[in-house]
């Protein structure tokens, strides 16, 4: 493994590292339920840029801590995760190519999947009560798509992460 390989995956788990920081980051109560994904969009990114690397176990990994960080019942973030990227997944060539507006909207509807199946295994486990406000985090995450694979995909190309 050469030098430059290394460099590269130290680069995506520090962006992923990031990522985690500000999804468990405290915010105001007014703003919290609008709180973009952001270890999702992170993910989103790197999978769809470097499927065969960075995929549903490395999904399920961050779920898992996501659930231990929050203090969630084990397993529900991690199921969430692995679904959402199993959809980048297996579809990663034909989203590389959608305009940013497709991408956008289809960001917005992983999130979207991502909450509802949160909410569902949580309603089937502790009796969840459902809220509106699960759809917040789909809409600020489609504002900040653009600009978070803008950054991420310039880090990529600066750091050459292949």
């Amino acid at each position: 493994m050469s030098i430059h390989v290394a460099n590269g995956r130290l680069v995506v788990w520090f962006t992923i590292f990031v990522g985690l920081l500000f999804q468990i980051m405290p915010l105001p109560e007014l703003v919290e339920h609008a709180r973009p994904d952001w270890l999702l969009l992170v993910m989103i990114y790197w999978a769809m840029a470097l499927p065969h690397r960075y995929n549903i176990l490395t999904a399920w990994l961050l779920g898992v801590m996501l659930d231990v960080l929050l203090g969630a019942t084990l397993g529900i973030r991690a199921l969430a995760m692995s679904l959402v990227i199993y959809v980048v997944v297996l579809h990663f060539q034909r989203l590389r190519n959608f305009p940013m507006w497709q991408q956008s909207l289809l960001v917005a509807c992983l999130v979207g999947m991502y909450h509802l199946v949160v909410f569902w295994v949580e309603f089937v486990a502790i009796e969840a009560e459902f809220s509106l406000s699960i759809i917040l985090p789909s809409l600020s995450s489609l504002i900040i798509w653009p600009w978070a694979f803008w950054f991420l995909r310039r880090i990529r190309r600066h750091y050459k992460v292949r």
